[in-house]
């Protein structure tokens, strides 16, 4: 595994202050669902697992923001601080795709790579302290 943009990503953003808010955090975390499906469409024609594994995750990330409580947005059924542990496996996840699925398309790999990189630097820019 090569999960190279992951690992730069954490290493810069690891020791920074936790600056992102709850609110900034979660419309991310969307556009990040989001472009997970978007990858999914655009790769439908050309590698149909790739497909697949975009919309898996895009979901998941999505099911994750929507069940989540956010603080100021209301009780739900997960809390923010377990959210971010489990945000941080989703991004090993995606970082592990590639190789999973012996992508050989370096875009497709770089896809996946770059998700889990913003991803993990999303999750170590905020503070998942916040009472819920």
């Amino acid at each position: 595994m090569n999960p190279t943009v992951s690992k730069a990503a954490n290493a810069l953003s690891y020791a920074l202050p936790k600056i992102m808010s709850p609110n900034a955090h979660h419309a991310l975390d969307l556009a990040i669902a989001g472009s997970l499906a978007a990858g999914g469409a655009w790769y439908w024609n050309r590698n149909r697992h790739a497909a697949i594994a975009s919309w898996a995750c895009g979901g998941a990330m999505l099911g994750l923001t929507l069940l989540t409580s956010y603080p100021g947005k209301g009780r739900r059924y997960v809390r923010f601080s377990l959210h971010g542990k489990i945000e941080r496996g989703m991004a090993a996840v995606l970082a592990g795709i590639p190789e999973i699925l012996r992508l050989r398309d370096g875009r497709q790999r770089l896809h996946f790579e770059i998700e889990a990189g913003l991803l993990t630097a999303v999750s170590n820019l905020t503070s998942f302290d916040h009472s819920t």
